[in-house]
């Protein structure tokens, strides 16, 4: 009922920036918060940026350099990423607060991620 995609992702060099696309589609009513989060190789996802309530967070390694923003359906989440390090390399995948249409519950979807590397 609900796909999140994301897209964007690729091979970049070192200080160079990416644009990272997370489009939702489906029958939706409505959509509450959203987030990136990405799994470095070998390790634990972790939280990038998100956007609840209204409010932006941001990993404490990413800020500065990375930016979330919406469109005003938020039916598509983008994530900026400037200054790109080795460390930056992970699968970034999207996840968003939804409610469809004929429901009155929230539930949280995810999308399948897509894969950044920026080589040392």
């Amino acid at each position: 009922q609900v796909q999140l995609v994301e897209s964007g992702g690729g091979f970049v060099q070192a200080g160079g920036s990416l644009r990272l696309s997370c489009v939702a589609s489906g029958s939706i009513l409505d959509i509450n918060d959203v987030a990136w989060l990405r799994q470095p190789p070998g390790k634990e996802r972790e939280l990038v940026a998100a956007i609840r309530s209204g409010s932006t967070t941001y990993a404490d390694s990413v800020t500065g350099r990375f930016t979330i923003s919406v469109e005003k359906d938020k039916t598509t989440v983008f994530l900026r990423m400037n200054d790109l390090k080795p460390e930056d390399t992970a699968v970034y995948t999207c996840n968003a607060q939804i409610i469809l249409r004929g429901e009155n519950i929230w539930n949280t979807y995810w999308g399948r991620g897509t894969q950044v590397t920026v080589p040392s």
